[in-house]
């Protein structure tokens, strides 16, 4: 289990929260997480199996595209809620086309913001964790802390 921190201590620290994963392979590697205080859109520049911070392309995320994905979100870690109470099927999953409409809406209406415009920033993103569930609706368990790439 890794390390965990208060959320007091990661403020302290300059972590800023993630509110929505994408994808994680071995690490968080893309999602929605707060850059100096404002939600940015973050992808792994590329996978390096190391302990090292990881790279990212990140852009600013509109203020729609967070709504979005923070109802998508949401959608998913009530679904996540249940299937580990044991009281919904792995085939549930609203990530599966067809199994929820409003969740495949918003796929559609997300697709041409999650990908990177050639005005990214590459950052490296430090990662902590609090001692919260790992899923919830109003976020994850993980923080960042940014800085510029060498």
């Amino acid at each position: 289990m890794a390390e965990t921190w208060d959320e007091e201590q990661l403020i302290a620290d300059g972590f800023e929260r993630a509110h929505v994963e994408l994808e994680w392979y071995d690490g968080p590697r893309a999602g929605l997480a707060d850059i100096g205080g404002k939600p940015h859109y973050f992808q792994s520049y590329h996978y390096a199996l190391a302990d090292e911070a990881d790279e990212y392309s990140v852009w600013p995320a509109s203020k729609a595209a967070v709504k979005w994905e923070r109802e998508q979100w949401a959608i998913f870690a009530r679904w996540n809620q249940r299937y580990l109470a044991g009281t919904v099927a792995l085939e549930s999953h609203p990530g599966e086309v067809g199994v929820d409409a409003r969740y495949d809406e918003l796929d559609l209406l997300l697709a041409p913001h999650r990908q990177a415009p050639d005005t990214a920033q590459r950052l490296v993103g430090e990662l902590r964790f609090d001692a919260g569930a790992r899923y919830r609706v109003d976020g994850l368990d993980y923080w960042f802390r940014w800085r510029p790439s060498r």
